[in-house]
């Protein structure tokens, strides 16, 4: 397991209050199997973290984009903070090396779950504005998010499952399904794992806390293999 000093040494921010940003990359599963060690799960982070993303974010579009409309900047932001995009933040970050999660949700594959990663960066952001502030918040996501913005990343349709059927279907009609593998969590959380079908053939797996979104992350995943395919063929 990575420290999180690594991870401080690595974004070049040192944490004022160590233990908020210990808190962010604790899951409640660790905090339950380990509770001599009265340690905090990072959920009340991640409320906090996901308001602070918004706001961010919004200020930055609000700046850059002064002749947009206010339907295109809300369209725009969903595309930024969405859990897709939190989870390639995550990702491109490692951020998942450094969670602590009980060996129950660890066995089960918890580490790499779509929901469980996005919540990671939420938190991580939450602890670092409370920590640091800020401003501290703005640079940083002026390394990450800001950057993706200004190159068009998101300028793009990110209906995935329309960008599919309209890939597979150049060469004629494919009949394309998505069937739910697995829904877990309460009601307020839950985790869909959703499997595309092409052709009666199944295909990639997305995740996602509706269906919609774990359809789209599918969709996503096949579209990428396919295009891949084409271009090394």
């Amino acid at each position: 397991m990575k420290t999180l000093k690594e991870l401080q040494e690595r974004i070049q921010i040192s944490f004022k209050q160590e233990a908020l940003l210990e808190q962010a990359f604790t899951h409640a599963s660790y905090v339950n199997e380990n509770r001599s060690k009265g340690s905090k799960h990072y959920e009340r982070l991640e409320f906090l973290g996901d308001a602070v993303l918004e706001l961010t974010v919004s200020d930055y579009l609000f700046n850059r984009f002064p002749e947009r409309p206010e339907g295109q900047l809300t369209k725009l932001r969903a595309a930024c903070v969405c859990e897709g995009a939190l989870v390639v933040y995550a990702k491109e970050l490692n951020l998942s090396d450094y969670f602590r999660i009980g060996r129950g949700e660890e066995n089960a594959g918890g580490r790499t779950r779509d929901a469980l990663v996005a919540d990671i960066f939420e938190a991580f952001i939450g602890a670092m504005y409370l920590s640091e502030g800020i401003d501290c918040v703005r640079s940083f996501l002026g390394k990450v998010i800001f950057p993706k913005i200004d190159d068009g990343t998101f300028e793009a349709n990110n209906d995935y499952k329309t960008l599919l059927q309209e890939w597979l279907q150049k060469d004629g009609d494919i009949s394309i399904s998505y069937e739910i593998l697995s829904e877990n969590g309460p009601a307020h959380d839950k985790a869909f794992q959703v499997r595309l079908v092409v052709n009666g053939e199944p295909q990639s797996i997305g995740e996602g806390r509706t269906k919609k979104t774990a359809e789209q992350s599918a969709a996503q995943a096949a579209l990428a293999s396919y295009q891949s395919q084409e271009k090394n063929s």
